[in-house]
């Protein structure tokens, strides 16, 4: 039996704006069967995680290349 959805989410590759990311969100809105769109505000809990992520790929890379 196939699971049922009830919501997808959308992430950017990037942060945007959020008068740009209007165009996106009125073109998903004209989606048959969706009911809503909302928006969610980047943040500083954001930012750090971005930090540690770029912090840890960049640890790891070097502990690569001195394996080498």
């Amino acid at each position: 039996m196939t699971e049922r959805l009830k919501g997808l989410y959308v992430t950017f590759e990037k942060d945007i704006r959020e008068d740009d990311a209007e165009y996106i969100s009125n073109a998903i809105r004209m989606i048959k069967g969706v009911t809503s769109v909302n928006g969610i505000i980047v943040n500083a809990e954001d930012e750090m995680n971005r930090e540690r992520i770029r912090l840890e790929f960049k640890r790891r890379m070097y502990e690569a290349l001195e394996q080498l």
